[in-house]
């Protein structure tokens, strides 16, 4: 079982910077597919980002794409978020994901196909 634990949100203001990282432990297979969630309140869990654990393969949500950036070290077992240019819209609940199978696909958008989550990390973004 993969663990994971989030680190680096905080209170920003609008149009500055923000890195989360997301460190694992325990076996991560060839397959996997990391993936960044957020959550704000009264609204649902929603795809913001993912990679795979070895490839060339991401993919990101509309609204993010050209502002944030995925990336991962393999031999630090750490994903990360790189948030540029950010937006009162995207203060949320960040929450790292781990899918331990590609299953022939590396796109995977939905809570349910991911396999072992992360706490969370508050991203604020005052305006």
């Amino acid at each position: 079982q993969v663990q994971l634990v989030e680190s680096g949100g905080g209170l920003v203001q609008a149009g500055n910077s923000l890195t989360l990282s997301c460190t694992a432990s325990g076996r991560m297979f060839s397959g996997a597919v990391m993936a960044w969630f957020r959550q704000a309140p009264e609204k649902e869990r929603e795809f913001v980002a993912s990679v795979s654990w070895h490839g060339p393969f991401s993919h990101y949500a509309d609204s993010v794409k050209g502002r944030f950036s995925i990336a991962r070290d393999n031999f630090k077992n750490t994903m990360f978020l790189h948030m540029n240019n950010l937006k009162s819209e995207d203060t949320a609940v960040y929450y790292c994901a781990v899918r331990a199978s590609s299953s022939g696909s590396w796109n995977f958008r939905v809570p349910d196909e991911y396999d072992n989550w992360g706490q969370g990390t508050q991203v604020t973004v005052s305006s």
